[in-house]
């Protein structure tokens, strides 16, 4: 019965607050206890792979969780939830979108992103450099060259409990601007009111799906928990977190 089980799940950094908050939820519905660890999408998966005891991955892309459905270790891959890029902007440095590329290729301005691989984040900033070399010959390599990758490995610096990584670096000075989720710049916003959301213009815009996973071998309450997430319930916890609907 779904009510003995206990669900590990694996899951997006960026999912933290509204996963948690839609796992306490399921939890007193249910009765089922889920036990959850968040981190960068492609550590999680290498950690899965390796054989990690997973029953439900929830990533910031669905090539991750494709990737372990095509080793055999996972049923389907549903889109869960919709997010978008955006520019976490420090206080004091004055942009908008129309400039924004202009002051990410100033040689003043701190540029900071996730890394590459390791967390889909990062991949989505290097989706934002190769449409900026549309826009200005030359833009994708200075870009990807100064761009700092101060979160989404074991070895990065982690903030005092409790605080937003993204807003913890450009409010220490180590980042002018770090593109990162939407969902993670209002976070980083509300704990640091002198940062401020900047959104990319339309032709640097990059949108980012969210994958969800059961793995094979998983207990009956992981579907059921994976449907309360794809449920009317789930979607609007996850809405309330700034996400969009699938």
């Amino acid at each position: 019965m779904a009510q003995a089980d206990t669900v590990h799940l694996y899951a997006a950094g960026s999912l933290k607050q509204a996963l948690s908050e839609a796992a306490k939820a399921y939890e007193a519905a249910s009765g089922c206890k889920v036990e959850a660890k968040f981190g960068p999408s492609g550590l999680l998966k290498d950690e899965i792979a390796e054989g990690a005891t997973a029953d439900i991955f929830a990533s910031a892309n669905m090539a991750h969780p494709q990737a372990l459905h095509d080793a055999g270790k996972s049923g389907p891959i549903v889109c869960f939830a919709r997010n978008t890029l955006c520019a976490l902007v420090g206080a004091g440095i004055d942009v908008i979108s129309a400039s924004l590329l202009d002051r990410m290729l100033d040689p003043r301005v701190k540029l900071a992103i996730s890394t590459p691989r390791a967390d889909p984040s990062g991949d989505y900033a290097v989706e934002v450099f190769r449409k900026a070399e549309a826009l200005r010959s030359g833009a994708r390599l200075t870009l990807e060259n100064k761009a700092l990758k101060l979160t989404g490995t074991a070895s990065s610096a982690a903030p005092p409990a409790g605080r937003s990584p993204y807003g913890w670096h450009v409010a220490e000075g180590r980042a002018d601007i770090f593109l990162t989720y939407r969902t993670n710049a209002l976070a980083a916003q509300a704990q640091y009111p002198g940062q401020k959301c900047v959104m990319l213009p339309e032709a640097l815009a990059v949108g980012a799906e969210y994958g969800l996973a059961v793995m094979k071998g998983a207990p009956a309450g992981a579907q059921a928990f994976a449907q309360y997430i794809l449920s009317e319930q789930g979607q609007t916890i996850l809405a309330r977190h700034g996400f969009a609907a699938p």
